[in-house]
């Protein structure tokens, strides 16, 4: 019988601790870091006005050797791959700790006149700041103050959760602390995502949410959740239309557009009526392409897609869904929807 993690007693409403690797957060106030612009009428939006997204095209350099290797393409499933493992060892960094070793390499490359050496340093080391700014700082990826305001609300009691490109688990995780006593599957084709990502995500990291028993904020970790982690093409799963919300987290802008109508159906195909699709893509920001550029070779192995709220809401309107919620958090765009 597992052991369920032993909850920290510092956890309350509030606290806030910056870790060499992440960032610890329950406070509860503002700023949510949630953009509403859910009083769009999406219907009347057209394509001449909001123009496409824009297209991440600097790719990783292990995807081009590995395609001058194999004198191919790099397969999508490989491409994945690639990235999950690559971004997962972000979230393994002790920034402050490689950020002084990454100096202390950029000073010995220069004094010894290495400029290949000191490139290489200079690069890690701008990546890292980069990294700790995202991440560390700004909070940007987990984003758990926005994400709670963009799921807070919904008509949900024990849901039936399904995440589709599963990755770490985090906003699966996060639904269910504040929809508490359901049930969660998660979804990803590569098994590293199973056994790294969520497997070995934080078992002391820390979810706000609530307690259906008292009404007042409750806090759980990862052990705390029923989930369950499928390792499969979202093609070939088996289910039929029994989930109360099927949540993708930057999957959307994977698809080209000959191929959006297919990622929208893989929504609309498992929700039980009246249930929720919940997705988000990154925003196209100026950071956000800065970060897309610097931080090519761990995260560029793919097609990807930079959009605006418009744009991503738009797909979702023309693909059958109303949209009920949309707006920006901190590094994406968030839509609750509704299949027409």
């Amino acid at each position: 019988m597992a052991v369920k993690t032993k909850k920290d007693p510092a956890h309350q409403v509030g606290y806030f601790e910056k870790l060499p690797t992440h960032i610890r957060d329950l406070r509860d106030t503002p700023p949510d870091v949630f953009e509403d612009v859910s009083f769009t009428d999406w219907s009347s939006l057209r394509w001449a006005r909001v123009n496409r997204p824009y297209k991440v095209d600097k790719w990783a350099k292990g995807k081009e050797l590995w395609e001058q290797e194999h004198d191919q393409a790099m397969p999508v499933k490989e491409g994945w791959k690639h990235f999950n493992y690559h971004f997962h060892q972000l979230f393994l960094k002790d920034v402050p700790h490689e950020k002084k070793e990454a100096r202390k390499e950029l000073f010995a490359s220069l004094g010894s006149l290495d400029v290949h050496g000191a490139g290489e340093a200079l690069q890690e080391l701008v990546q890292l700041l980069v990294w700790n700014k995202v991440h560390r700082v700004e909070d940007a990826i987990w984003d758990p103050r926005g994400k709670r305001a963009l799921f807070e609300g919904l008509d949900l009691n024990k849901p039936n959760v399904l995440f589709l490109g599963a990755a770490d688990g985090y906003e699966a995780m996060q639904l269910m602390a504040q929809y508490p006593g359901g049930h969660a599957v998660l979804v990803d084709y590569d098994a590293f995502c199973k056994t790294d990502r969520f497997g070995k995500f934080p078992l002391q990291y820390p979810f706000l949410g609530n307690n259906p028993a008292t009404g007042s904020p409750a806090v759980y970790y990862r052990d705390d959740f029923n989930i369950d982690f499928e390792v499969k093409d979202i093609r070939d799963l088996n289910y039929g239309k029994e989930f109360d919300v099927v949540v993708s987290i930057g999957l959307i802008e994977h698809f080209p557009d000959e191929y959006k109508h297919e990622a929208f159906d893989m929504h609309r195909r498992f929700l039980k009526a009246g249930g929720y699709a919940i997705l988000t893509t990154p925003r196209n920001q100026l950071r956000s392409r800065a970060f897309y550029t610097v931080m090519s070779d761990y995260m560029n192995y793919g097609y990807r897609e930079l959009m605006d709220i418009y744009q991503m809401g738009l797909y979702a309107w023309e693909n059958g869904f109303d949209i009920l919620r949309a707006g920006y958090i901190k590094a994406h765009n968030g839509l609750i929807c509704k299949v027409r």
